[in-house]
């Protein structure tokens, strides 16, 4: 027996209130790159006046990825650690210095020698926030085709739930590997966001990021009035995935979601609280990252492989709309 379903029968005898948090990743997951990443540098260097022949996409293909791993290293999880202490100025200096090296890279060995930390190349004004900004909204990347649909049919499922089925509640959520443009990224692609975001501790709030923060974090836009009810980044939990920081962060998020929704006035009745009963499902489309890492946090997990033709030792689906009727979660 599929070992999901034996869980969510095991809950049909439970007093307590049966919630369903699904989570979704981001990048690979829900939307990609179109054109891919290297064509986009080169269109927008093209359209800042540099030369087609010394920048192609190709050659900045060769770069980009021994960069962006040598960024990671250096600064983990956009720097963030260094960020609280003051001595890093978060993703937006982060990917400034990828865009900036890769580049610098590309020019050096146009100019015949190799590239050195030290020789700087002046990119024309305004082209690095252009790219920056390119992918903090709907310009860098679109939805897989099976999104819209999904999450139209996650809307009706959640409409006509009212308290019956298999599920009193079900959270949608997104955790990802990523800076938080994610969500702005997801509001441009079309998708209703809501506010609930990671607080892993206090600073998490005061993290300098692309989204505007005032104060704390409210709660509103859940259900049926969002497609997403909560966004949680590695960046603001403080851990990326294969972590299961990031799963408990965004698991401890979904119960304070659910409680200030239905209670509202700050009560707590017996039912309503962490221990309630809950499925937690993750779905993405890295093995390691991805599926072993929500069944090592003690979630369900499946993984959705978008054209990777290698096979793992995994339940998989081929589209999201699958999760509909596996999860049994119809309206």
């Amino acid at each position: 027996m599929n070992p999901i379903m034996t869980g969510i029968r095991s809950l049909s005898t439970s007093n307590h209130p049966r919630n369903l948090l699904l989570t979704l990743d981001a990048f690979g997951t829900l939307f990609y790159p179109h054109p891919p990443v290297p064509e986009q540098y080169a269109t927008t260097a093209h359209e800042f006046g540099l030369s087609r022949t010394a920048i192609t996409p190709q050659k900045l293909k060769t770069v980009f990825k021994d960069v962006y791993s040598a960024q990671a290293k250096r600064w983990p999880n956009y720097g963030r650690a260094d960020v609280l202490r003051g001595k890093y100025g978060g993703p937006r200096q982060w990917w400034e210095e990828v865009i900036q090296e890769s580049f610098a890279r590309v020019l050096a060995s146009e100019a015949g020698h190799a590239f050195t930390k030290q020789e700087k190349f002046e990119l024309p004004p305004g082209m690095v926030d252009a790219l920056v900004n390119r992918f903090a909204g709907d310009g860098g990347y679109t939805l897989y085709e099976d999104v819209v649909p999904f999450f139209a049919q996650m809307r009706e499922v959640r409409s006509a739930m009212s308290g019956r089925g298999r599920f009193d509640r079900v959270v949608v959520g997104v955790v990802s590997n990523s800076d938080d443009r994610v969500p702005a990224v997801l509001k441009a692609l079309g998708l209703r966001v809501g506010s609930m975001r990671a607080d892993q501790d206090r600073s998490s709030m005061e993290l300098p990021g692309f989204e505007q923060r005032g104060g704390e974090v409210v709660s509103e836009g859940q259900g049926v009035d969002v497609d997403v009810d909560l966004v949680v980044t590695s960046y603001e939990a403080g851990e990326e995935k294969p972590n299961r920081l990031i799963f408990d962060v965004a698991k401890r998020q979904a119960g304070l979601l659910v409680r200030d929704q239905v209670l509202g006035n700050g009560s707590n009745p017996a039912g309503v609280d962490e221990t309630d009963d809950w499925v937690c499902v993750h779905v993405g489309d890295e093995y390691e990252k991805d599926y072993r890492a929500a069944l090592n946090a003690g979630w369900d997990s499946y993984l959705i492989p978008r054209g990777n033709t290698q096979e793992y030792p995994a339940k998989t689906i081929d589209s999201l709309l699958d999760l509909i009727e596996e999860l049994e979660i119809q309206a």
